[in-house]
C-alpha cells in the first residue's frame, strides 16, 4: 500500500524539481535575451553616434564607453573615428596607434591612422604608415591617400596612377576626381583639370567645390563663360565672382569688372565680396 504513495511523492518531487529547473532556465534565458537586446541597442547607438550624431558629443560618448570597457576594440575605433569627424585628428592619432599595435588591429586601421596623420598635417608619418601596409590591401581609401601623398611630394606619375586606381575602386568617384583635378590644376594642366572636374560633376552635380574648381580651370584658359552645369542662382553669382577674379589675375581687368557686376546683379541678396572687389577695382582705376 505504501508503494503507490511513495511513487506519487517521487513523481511529485520530480515535477517540482523540473519546475524549479525550468524556472531557473527561463530566468537565464530572459537574462540572455535582455543582454542580446542591450547589445543590439548599443550597436544601434554606436552607429548613430558615428553617422548623424554631433561629432564632439560622439567623441564624449565613446570616451565614456572606452573608460567603462577598455578592452573593446570597436569602442576605441568609434572614439578615433569620432575625433577625426570632430576635426581633432591630433587626439585621434594616439587612439589609432593603440588600435594598430593591438592584436586586433587591421590594415584598415593602419589606413585610418595614415588618414589622421594627413589631417593633422604630418605627411611624413602618414607616408611611413602607408609604406608598411602591404600592396595586397587594395582599397579606394588607401589609394586615395597614396595619391594625396604623391601630390605632396610632387610625384605626378605616381599621383596619376594612384588616382586612377582609386577611381576604379569606388562606384562614387566624384570626390576623388575632384581631388585629381585639383592636382592637375596645381601643375598648370588646366585642360586636364577641366575634364576631371567635369567628370566629378557627372557623378555628383551638387558638389560646389568641383563647380568652383571647374570655373578656375576654365578661367586659367581664358574661358570666361560659365560651363553648362546645374547651379542655383546663388551658386551662379559665386561662380561669376570666381571667374571675375581669375580674369583680373590674368590682366583681363575689363572682363573681370563686367563679371563682377554680373555677379552682383545675379545674387538674390547683397553680394558683399563681389561689391568690395568691384569698388576696389574702380578705386584703383580712378587713382591710377
Amino acid at each position: 500500500m505504501r508503494h503507490p504513495i511513495f511513487l506519487s511523492l517521487c513523481l511529485g518531487s520530480a515535477v517540482a524539481l523540473s519546475a524549479c529547473d525550468k524556472s531557473k532556465s527561463g530566468g537565464e534565458d530572459v537574462e540572455r535575451a535582455m543582454a542580446d537586446v542591450n547589445v543590439i541597442d548599443e550597436s544601434n547607438l554606436n552607429d548613430i553616434m558615428l553617422t548623424v550624431g554631433d561629432p564632439n558629443e560622439a567623441a564624449a560618448y565613446f570616451q565614456r564607453a572606452v573608460k567603462g570597457a577598455p578592452d573593446r576594440i570597436d569602442l576605441k575605433r568609434g572614439l578615433a573615428q569620432s575625433l577625426v569627424r570632430a576635426k581633432r585628428p591630433a587626439e585621434a592619432i594616439p587612439v589609432w596607434k593603440a588600435i594598430v599595435a593591438s592584436a586586433e588591429g587591421t590594415q584598415t586601421d593602419s589606413v585610418s591612422l595614415a588618414d589622421a596623420y594627413i589631417r593633422a598635417g604630418d605627411w611624413d608619418q602618414a607616408e611611413a604608415v602607408l609604406d608598411k601596409v602591404p600592396p595586397t590591401h587594395e582599397t579606394y581609401r588607401r589609394y586615395r591617400l597614396e595619391a594625396m601623398i604623391a601630390d605632396s611630394n610632387e610625384e605626378w606619375k605616381k599621383s596619376d596612377s594612384y588616382y586612377e586606381t582609386a577611381v576604379g575602386l569606388t562606384t562614387q568617384p566624384g570626390s576623388v576626381l575632384n581631388n585629381w583635378g585639383y592636382s592637375k590644376l596645381t601643375r598648370a594642366d588646366f585642360s586636364g583639370a577641366e575634364k576631371l572636374f567635369a567628370q566629378a560633376l557627372d557623378y555628383d552635380n551638387k558638389m560646389f567645390t568641383a563647380k568652383n574648381n571647374l570655373v578656375l580651370a576654365r578661367g586659367a584658359q581664358r574661358k570666361y563663360d560659365l560651363p553648362v552645369i546645374p547651379m542655383t542662382q546663388i551658386e551662379r553669382a559665386q561662380l561669376l565672382h570666381t571667374l571675375a577674379l581669375s580674369a583680373i589675375k590674368q590682366g583681363d581687368v575689363a572682363t573681370g569688372k563686367g563679371l563682377l557686376q554680373e555677379a552682383i546683379d545675379t545674387h538674390p541678396q547683397h553680394f558683399e565680396a563681389a561689391t568690395r572687389a568691384l569698388e576696389a577695382l574702380e578705386n584703383n582705376v580712378s587713382n591710377g
